[in-house]
Parts: structure tokens; sequence; C-alpha cells
């Protein structure tokens, strides 16, 4: 049996195709959250923010030069972190508005469900290699220090913005981790692969 017929390289093919079509579909519900964020609380679509503390950048050097242990590393230890600043945001949501815009809450908590199917995901493909996952205390930003209700509000389109960002990097990292090695055929193995 050729090794790209194993059921291991089988398995891998099938959770990142999966991953990459979980990953398109937070991309859409952000995008969406995004301009319900924006208009709800009253911010310019175009307003610039400077990187937020805690929210993990997902523009990287030397991509082609990764892992793909490294990149499902980074790709986990960010979604770990998006949860958490999702959860906080959803609490602070609440606290400003109470139930009078559900919508937004619901928007935001649907967001923060598909995050950590998305973070148990990348752990399922970590585990499919035997790699394991790191503790998640180690990946979890630290508690923000407490922000005005303007700033709240701009580190929230922050997260949002590069949560859009990150969507787009765990895709172009799972379709390089599916990808046939050239030589053999074979998926390459995640310690390998480019």
């Amino acid at each position: 049996m050729a090794a790209a017929d194993s059921p291991s390289a089988a398995l891998r093919r099938d959770l990142c195709s999966r991953g990459i079509r979980l990953a398109g579909k937070m991309r859409a519900d952000v995008v969406d959250l995004l301009d319900a964020y924006v208009e709800q609380q009253g911010l310019d679509a175009s307003a610039s923010v400077e990187a937020v503390e805690g929210v993990p950048l997902a523009a990287v050097e030397r991509w082609d030069e990764q892992t793909g242990t490294q990149r499902l590393l980074e790709n986990l230890a960010a979604y770990r972190a998006f949860r958490a600043l999702l959860a906080q945001m959803l609490e602070e949501q609440r606290e400003q508005l109470g139930e009078a815009d559900a919508g937004l809450g619901r928007a935001l908590a649907a967001v923060l469900l598909q995050v950590s199917a998305f973070a148990y995901h990348l752990e399922e493909l970590l585990r499919l290699e035997s790699r394991g996952t790191p503790d998640e205390e180690e990946d979890g930003p630290p508690p923000p220090p407490r922000l005005s209700l303007f700033e709240q509000k701009l580190r929230g389109l922050g997260v949002l913005r590069e949560l859009a960002q990150w969507a787009v990097r765990s895709v172009r990292d799972l379709r390089q981790l599916a990808k046939p090695s050239p030589a053999t055929g074979a998926a390459p193995s995640l310690a390998e692969s480019p």
C-alpha cells in the first residue's frame, strides 16, 4: 500500500479538508460579525487600530520556511488566545448593553463556539502526529487592564479584524499541510512539510 493511501495520510487529508471548510465558514461569519459590530458600536469601518495587546498577529515572516508542526502550534496558540479574547468581549457586551442587542451577543457567542471547535480540530491534527498539545495556560493572553468603553470597542474591532486574517492564514496553513510531497506522492509529515 502506498504511503499516500495509508490510513494516517488519509485521515490527515480529511482533517485538513474539514479544517479548511471550518476556517472558511468562520471567516465568513467573522466578516459578518465585524460589519454588525462596527455598526452597533458606532465605529468607522476604516478606523485604524494599532496592534492590540494579547491579540496574535496573523502575519508571519518566512511563512514558507515553517514546518507543519510550527504552523499548527502557532494556529493553536492563536485560537486559544482568541477564545479568551472573544469570551471577554462577550462579557463586556453583556455588561454594556444587557439584552438591548441580543443579536450581536448571539453572533459573538457563535463565533466563540467556532473558534473553540477549530482549536479542538487543531489539537486533533497535532495528536494525529503524536505531537501532543501544549498546555492551555501557556497560550492564553494575560488578563488585559481595565479599559474605557471606547478602548474596549477599539480592542474588539482589532480582535475581529485579526481573527478574520487568522482564518485566511489557517486555510493557507492547512492547504500546505494537505499537499502531497512531490517526490513520493505522499503527504509530507507535519514535521517535514515546509
